[in-house]
Order: structure tokens, then sequence, then C-alpha cells
């Protein structure tokens, strides 16, 4: 079974509290959102290969590490676009990619509307970034279409999960370790996160 990672750090926490305030403004949500997805960074890639590569320092030559495989983030659109810019920040390299999800009002499935992805999934690190991991069908879905295209190495990043989003995930995709800043309560019948922060989507456009 996949290991389910919830972070515990001060400025992670705090900052949490800001978003979760529902007066917090839109613009400082999204600051904070894309701060967060930075201070995720350092925990989901703790674990990476690394090689050893020779350098010269202006003293003399020295053994120096570098990563063994690009890594590439994969937004959740729309909410999942908040978090990039953190993480890109703190790997300046990686490449990106993009998955458009909806509901099929008949089947409630998410059904996928667009996916656009660099050649890196094959070999590298893929990081799946969605805020809210809720039903988990959102993740689900965006990871099977990963995966029929090669991506064999897949680490999922969120913010705020639940129970529910984090069992579903783990069915489907028991390979798929899952990061998150929290873990709330529960879905409610409307099946948002409880306590949550509302639709994450609309906090960081400023829509409703």
């Amino acid at each position: 079974m996949n290991k389910v990672v919830v972070l515990s750090h001060p400025l992670i926490d705090h900052k949490m509290a800001l978003i979760r305030d529902k007066n917090t403004s839109t613009k400082s949500f999204r600051e904070n959102v894309g701060e967060i997805g930075a201070l995720i960074t350092y925990e989901i890639t703790k674990d990476l290969e690394t090689i050893d590569i020779i350098v010269e320092t202006p003293i003399q030559k020295t053994v120096a590490k570098q990563l063994k495989k690009s890594l590439v983030i994969v937004p959740i659109l729309r909410a999942g676009l908040g978090m990039v810019n953190g993480i890109h920040d703190m790997i300046p390299s990686a490449k990106i990619g993009h998955v458009g999800l909806y509901r099929d009002e008949t089947t409630l499935e998410p059904v996928t509307y667009y996916a656009k992805f660099p050649e890196d999934i094959i070999d590298g690190v893929v990081i799946v970034v969605d805020p809210m991991l809720a039903t988990g069908g959102s993740a689900t879905a965006a990871i099977k279409e990963l995966k029929q295209r090669g991506a064999k190495d897949v680490r999922f990043v969120g913010l705020v999960g639940c129970p529910e989003g984090v069992a579903r995930l783990q069915k489907d995709h028991p390979d798929v370790p899952i990061f998150l800043a929290a873990m709330d309560e529960k879905l409610n019948e409307k099946g948002y996160i409880v306590p949550g922060l509302g639709d994450c989507g609309d906090r960081l456009f400023g829509t409703k």
C-alpha cells in the first residue's frame, strides 16, 4: 500500500491557517498556496536518487551530486495551477504537463478533456498536483492517464485530504505515494472536505 505523508511544519501550519480563513483575499490566498507548494517540495523530493559527477570549484575538482532523473510537474486543472509556481521555483529544471478533467453528469465519473505531457514522464519523476484530495476521482483519473502514456514513478501532492479521497487513491493506485499539508475530517453531502478551505479554484482565481 502506498505511503501517506501528512507534513508537520510550523510554517506550513501557519500558512494553512491563512488559506482556511474565509476572509483571506484572493491575492493572499494565491500567494500562500504557492508558498505552501514550495515548502512541501522539500519533503516530496528528499528520497530522489542522485548520481556523482565531477565539478571544478575555484579551488579544485571535486565530486558532487545531481539528480538522476528529470522531474515533471503535472497540475490537475484548474486548481492545481496554484501550487505549480511554488514547486517550480524549487525545481526550475522541472518540465510541466497539464491534465484537465470534468465530471460526466450521468456517470459522475471524471472525463479527460485535455492532456499534454513532456516525454520526460516515461523515465522521470512525475509530481501530480491538486490542492484538494476529496473524492479521489480526479486524482485517480489523472494518474491513470499518465500511466497509460508510460509514466512509472508518480507522486501525488495536495494541500488538504480526507479519508475518503485517500482510500480511493490508495485502492486505485497503491504504488503512488500521497503527500498532504493536512488531513481533514470527512466529505460532506456536497462533496466538500470538512473543515476544508472551500472551492480552491474559485478562491485562487476570484470566481464563484
